[in-house]
């Protein structure tokens, strides 16, 4: 009994991964991913910036103070990271699939909490715009 089970869950769970492979957004986003893993200079400017940010960060958590030519520095690099379209379209197609596996992680966490499917008000009770937003809507 609890093979058939799990043989039905795993059936309905690759349906639904097919279902999200074939959304045309997804594939789209697939390709901007692509199109910057291919682009040098993108991954380039993208690196400087982590690299930065993250520099910055833990000066900040060793409570050190950052200058304003640190800050004008990073914010220098992040607008030449926006500036490349290719760049901007892979930070946009991460956003996208963030976006659908929280939705996905969300639907399936509720339901098993509930023991049912929630209906749409239930999902966006305690939605936020993400980890530090504070707008509770």
């Amino acid at each position: 009994m609890q093979i058939e089970i799990e043989d039905i869950v795993d059936q309905k769970t690759r349906d639904l991964c097919q279902a999200i492979l074939d959304q045309p957004n997804l594939t789209s986003a697939r390709e901007r991913i692509s199109a910057f893993i291919a682009d040098d200079e993108a991954r380039s400017q993208y690196e400087a910036v982590m690299a930065k940010g993250q520099e910055l960060q833990k000066k900040q958590q060793a409570q050190h103070p950052l200058s304003a030519e640190e800050i004008a520095s990073f914010e220098a690099l992040r607008e030449n990271l926006v500036g490349n379209s290719v760049a901007r379209g892979f930070l946009e197609a991460q956003e996208e699939l963030h976006h659908v596996q929280e939705s996905i992680h969300s639907l399936v966490s509720k339901t098993i909490e509930l023991g049912r499917v929630p209906t749409p008000e239930e999902l966006s009770e305690g939605e936020s715009c993400g980890h530090g937003c504070g707008c509770h809507h």
